[in-house]
């Protein structure tokens, strides 16, 4: 395949991910009318699969600094197929769980007075964190596929290249995930 092919496939891709995430998160996209019960266990699910790869993205680069390049490889194949089942995961759990607001004690869908003060600033750090989390998700998306494609085809110095950004910003979003989970989950009404 041509590099004109690839950057097309990986915006393709990347477009279509953030469109059904908006899509499902507008609720544009009509949730099913009755929550199955197991989708509940989907936010702890996500904060494993997020803790993992950040651990494994860890393992990768240990790996590659040692010089063995095959196990970098596998640990990275590992790390891309558990993101990619984050992502289903993700937005099966957000196109069919109602919202859960940082600081909603009555689970009302409102924030009163007595709830906001009773969070203080912690609500405005998981703000920054969930915001900066949120978009750098979006963006690491074509990163990850450019960086992964460039890897497999063993073009070293390209995919040198793209890491130096892809694997803090990777990092980053899978270890601010599983911060954004302990943070909210207090406040899911399950």
């Amino acid at each position: 395949m041509n590099d004109k092919l690839i950057f097309r496939l990986v915006a393709a891709i990347s477009i279509f991910v953030f469109a059904v995430v908006v899509l499902l998160n507008r609720h544009i996209i009509p949730a099913p009318a009755a929550i199955p019960s197991f989708i509940y266990f989907f936010p702890k699910l996500n904060a494993i699969l997020n803790g993992t790869c950040s651990v494994l993205l860890l393992i990768s680069l240990y790996f590659i600094r040692k010089g063995n390049v095959t196990m970098h490889k596998r640990i990275n194949i590992l790390t891309f197929c558990l993101s990619a089942l984050f992502l289903v995961s993700y937005i099966f759990f957000h196109w069919i769980a109602p919202e859960t607001i940082y600081g909603d004690l009555d689970h009302n869908g409102k924030l009163s007075a007595m709830e906001l003060a009773a969070v203080g600033n912690v609500r405005t750090i998981y703000l920054i964190i969930l915001t900066s989390h949120i978009i750098l998700a979006a963006g690491v998306l074509p990163l990850i596929l450019l960086s992964f494609y460039r890897g497999l085809q063993m073009q070293v110095a390209k995919h040198k290249k793209l890491v130096r950004w892809t694997f803090p910003i990777w990092f980053y979003v899978t270890v601010t995930g599983v911060i954004v989970y302990l943070l909210i989950s207090p406040y899911y009404n399950f």
